[in-house]
């Protein structure tokens, strides 16, 4: 079945016209479910007719309850605001109020109970068959959260057009597909591969609520995950999982943060039959482009080049036009694009003959003696040493000389203890004077267990 001419488009119009395996199936923690069962099903006690043209915060514990919700609300809500469980509420309120909530959809008690709206419906991990089936009536504003590491995170403005421009078409017939990702679907990226799966054709396996990333690949190997996406810090942690080898995966999607020569060479040798793509997307700019080539950084010829994300680099700042773009911020004056169309990202990179490299955030610049240094850049040369799982750098003040340029890192290599490996800090050091300039070198390493992570998959700078 295809939209009709003229219709509003909604995640389960496009839901009815994908492959039609009644076995395609979305499964969460908390519970699973048949994607066609969705077509003509409600998790929403009521029903969602109670919330046509509403203005909606979906604030759940768990994600499949939030998928399923979402779901059923597009094209039916005027707007959703889809929180992300780790949101502070002291932030609450001030995203209500930009965001005009008159309605929350939770599936516990107490969810913005200092909110003052007039409807509050419980979603559930269940869907029953629903009473009416409604059309979609609004072309409904989606409000993302950013995963800023610091203050409110930001709000920003996508609808149905820009969240699936990226998506090309079916992926495959019925179960030949079954996507898995370490994101939640309540960020962008985790939404992306919900879409996918949905829309592409596939089923998709979602983590549970407080699930160790252990127990998660257990299940998925249950599962016979195909695809599987997170980013470079979830898939680093992936790989010191005793659990590793539970799945086999055909293809791996990185993205979120740098994907490093290090990482991209790890997953190749853990599951040498999965092709390895990083791709690079944004919650402001949308999907950029995704490179399999097994190197790091993205050829030269992308910038500049016809096509559907048109890929600009000025003053050194990766630039994305596309109709997967973001419309705007929420408050503020909103804007987000330039006049002429393209997101500055403040994704810093570099050309390097043929292929542009990824420096870091022009936000994360640290100042080392009047020289500026991404700790990406050092962070990738210390993760290229074969001993090296994962690494951080920081700055750390110095009395008399000022910031000078500190590394923790995660090893490979079982049995060091944090004071000891002096050999190996040197063997590190050494490693990193091939490619780095001498003001970026650590001063000091320091080998630790683990590395702290943000509920968003991405290193905590900030820890």
């Amino acid at each position: 079945m295809s939209t009709p001419p003229n219709a509003i488009a909604s995640i389960r119009d496009r839901l009815a016209s994908t492959p039609s395996d009644s076995e395609r199936m979305l499964t969460g923690g908390a519970g699973s479910v048949r994607f066609a069962k969705l077509l003509n099903g409600t998790s929403l006690r009521g029903g969602a007719a109670q919330l046509a043209g509403r203005s909606v915060l979906v604030a759940t514990r768990d994600q499949f309850s939030a998928a399923l919700a979402l779901i059923e609300l597009d094209g039916i809500a005027r707007r959703l605001i889809v929180c992300t469980p780790d949101v502070s509420p002291d932030h609450l309120a001030a995203i209500a109020a930009d965001a005009a909530v008159n309605a929350v959809v939770s599936d516990h008690g107490g969810a913005g109970d200092m909110l003052d709206v007039p409807l509050r419906v419980v979603c559930t991990a269940t869907v029953e068959p629903a009473i009416d089936t409604i059309a979609a009536h609004y072309v409904t504003e989606w409000m993302l959260l950013t995963s800023g590491t610091t203050g409110a995170p930001r709000m920003v403005v996508h609808d149905f057009t820009t969240l699936t421009a990226p998506i090309r078409g079916p992926l495959g017939v019925g179960r030949t597909i079954v996507w898995g990702t370490f994101y939640d679907i309540r960020r962008y990226g985790g939404l992306q591969i919900l879409l996918r799966a949905a829309l592409g054709g596939g089923s998709l396996v979602l983590s549970g609520a407080g699930e160790s990333i252990g127990d998660f690949l257990v299940r998925l190997g249950a599962h016979g995950i195909t695809h599987l996406s997170g980013t470079p810090s979830h898939w680093r942690r992936a790989l010191m999982s005793p659990n590793a080898r539970a799945i086999a995966p055909r293809y791996i999607r990185l993205s979120g943060e740098i994907a490093d020569q290090g990482i991209l060479n790890a997953l190749r040798a853990f599951y040498p039959d999965a092709r390895v793509a990083h791709a690079y997307a944004s919650t402001e700019a949308g999907v950029g482009f995704e490179v399999d080539d097994g190197l790091e950084g993205f050829p030269a010829p992308l910038v500049g080049a016809p096509g559907d994300v048109e890929i600009a680099v000025e003053d050194g700042s990766l630039r994305l036009r596309a109709a997967a773009n973001a419309h705007r911020y929420v408050g503020g004056d909103g804007s987000l694009a330039r006049t002429d169309g393209f997101v500055d990202t403040g994704d810093m990179v570099e050309r390097r003959g043929d292929r542009y490299y990824f420096l870091g955030r022009r936000s994360g610049l640290i100042n080392v003696g009047g020289l500026k240094v991404y700790p990406e850049e050092i962070e990738a040369a210390i993760n290229r040493h074969p001993a090296v799982r994962m690494s951080v750098v920081r700055s750390r003040k110095r009395a008399i000389t000022g910031s000078l340029v500190a590394a923790d890192v995660v090893l490979n290599v079982p049995g060091v203890a944090a004071d000891d490996g002096a050999d190996l800090k040197r063997e590190i050091l050494r490693h990193c004077h091939r490619s780095l300039a001498p003001h970026k070198i650590p001063a000091t390493i320091r080998f630790v267990p683990a590395l702290d992570i943000a509920a968003a998959g991405k290193l905590a700078r900030n820890a």
